[in-house]
């Protein structure tokens, strides 16, 4: 694109002729004068002039982000149920393979609230690329893994490129939609979140009994790559923050606080949490905590202000979010010890019985979106939170009375539950802060959300400890009851967000 405003006037010693060089034609070797089209970019910058100033453009970075999604997310499930799989093939203990699920959620959880910065300072369809890139390479490599430590180690490191992903991706949703229209967006969000790793696990189980379990990267990468190059084609920069320093200490402690207690959390699930280890990871998460909130007060260009937490929607939300991922996580861990130890089920009715939950989850957040755009998010989040608790006290329930159908309903209603309410806490964060913040301000809430989601597993397993009696399976479920209440009493607190029009 071309112009002429605020250039100024050539002077004597000006050159005649323009030296612009236009990308959409090629220089002809050895002629000057005679200029050839370069037909693919031609093709390119149509496309994507096109799509760009089209009155559709934010339903096309909605496809494009959710393909994205839909990409990376699509082999968390398969990964885990094939771990014991992946074992025999690498002649490595099934237990300590485990890090290959819960070593990128370390990497995630240590990555994220920088790269969200970095999103607002230097664009997120910048770091959307170079995070999907990144993730992509992470992907291939991880076919020609040789050993059970590089797997994991491959895992571990390629999933904080990918960290880049989920903050750039919501704010860049959140950028293309007006307020009043961002709920709606994030409905479809849950709902390719939630369905992603299903597809992935119907059509993973035949890919690995048919060619192994590299084979699931091995598609996997060449589908990403496709959807890296939907995102360089649509996708343009949104608004930045002006260039500022990028608080390297704030995010090196918050980062090492969040980690130990991951990590405590990891060790003390087989370990056991008198362990000293375990002990010390715990004890000094509060100091890291403590040093990155001593850090943020004196930084002038802090990674995550402050003043967030004042703000009623912002801190009320990551509550909820971490309460609701707790229980719904926690839950979705023990329920297939439930079914198989308590009433009997094989491992296949087992797996058919839990696509209920992710199932209603799907189904119901599109739905819960354009509810909420008009009843608006507090309601949303409340009438969510609530199902949750149901869930929990009915999943509780058919523990102890070995109803079989009750464990159908509490899948449901969980499922549902989560729909309800994703959606609208996800938005509510958004617009409370500022464009220029969204991305470290997404980067917050999913990073939360996830630790809350570790969480739920290690608290909730470690309390059913895999017993096969009702006691432990009550008391688990009753713990999750217990933290979805705190959920409630969270998005109480929530306010919708003004509507500008309906």
């Amino acid at each position: 694109m071309t112009g002429t405003a605020g250039s100024k006037a050539p002077g004597p010693s000006a050159p005649g002729p323009s030296t612009h060089h236009d990308p959409l034609v090629a220089d002809s070797p050895g002629v000057d004068e005679v200029p050839v089209v370069a037909w693919p970019f031609l093709f390119q910058h149509a496309l994507r002039h096109r799509v760009r100033h089209s009155t559709r453009y934010p339903i096309w970075v909605l496809v494009t982000v959710l393909t994205g999604l839909f990409a990376t997310g699509m082999t968390i499930t398969i990964v885990a149920v094939s771990l014991s799989t992946v074992a025999t093939d690498l002649d490595t203990d099934p237990t300590s393979l485990i890090w290959v699920v819960t070593g990128p959620l370390l990497g995630l959880a240590l990555a994220m609230p920088l790269f969200g910065k970095l999103g607002d300072v230097y664009g997120h369809r910048r770091l959307y690329l170079l995070g999907f890139a990144g993730f992509i390479v992470g992907t291939a490599l991880s076919a020609f893994a040789w050993s059970g430590p590089s797997l994991i180690a491959i895992r571990t490191l390629g999933s904080m490129p990918g960290a880049a992903i989920g903050p750039a991706s919501m704010a860049l949703i959140m950028s293309a939609f007006d307020e009043d229209d961002r709920v709606k967006a994030m409905g479809w969000w849950a709902l390719v979140g939630a369905g992603a790793p299903v597809i992935g696990l119907v059509a993973g189980g035949p890919l690995i009994e048919a060619f192994g379990w590299r084979a699931i990267f091995i598609v996997q990468a060449p589908f990403a790559a496709a959807a890296l190059v939907l995102a360089a084609i649509v996708l343009h920069e949104t608004p930045c923050r002006e260039r500022e320093p990028i608080d390297f200490a704030g995010a090196a402690a918050l980062a090492f606080g969040i980690v130990s207690a991951l990590l405590g959390l990891t060790f003390g699930d087989t370990r056991g949490f008198a362990d000293p280890v375990v002990v010390a990871l715990f004890a000094v998460t509060p100091f890291a905590l403590l040093g990155f909130v001593l850090i943020e007060r004196k930084a002038l260009h802090p990674l995550l202000p402050l003043d967030f937490f004042s703000r009623p929607n912002f801190s009320s939300s990551l509550v909820a979010q971490f309460s609701t991922n707790f229980a719904y996580m926690g839950g979705f861990i023990i329920t297939p010890l439930l079914v198989q130890n308590r009433f009997g089920l094989t491992l296949a009715a087992t797996s058919l019985a839990m696509a209920v939950r992710p199932l209603s989850f799907s189904l119901s957040a599109p739905i819960s979106g354009y509810v909420a755009a008009r009843v608006g998010e507090r309601k949303a989040s409340i009438t969510g939170t609530v199902l949750l608790v149901v869930a929990m006290v009915v999943f509780a329930v058919s523990a102890w009375s070995g109803a079989l159908g009750l464990v159908f309903l509490g899948l449901m209603l969980s499922g549902i539950a989560l729909g309800t309410s994703s959606p609208s806490l996800i938005t509510v964060v958004a617009n409370a802060v500022d464009e220029r913040d969204l991305g470290v301000a997404n980067a917050a809430q999913q990073m939360v959300a996830q630790i809350g989601v570790v969480t739920g597993i290690q608290v909730l397993s470690t309390i059913q400890d895999g017993s096969t009696a009702a006691v432990p399976f009550e008391w688990a479920y009753g713990v999750g009851a217990a933290v979805a209440v705190v959920a409630v009493a969270a998005a109480f607190r929530v306010r919708s967000s003004p509507r500008v029009s309906m």
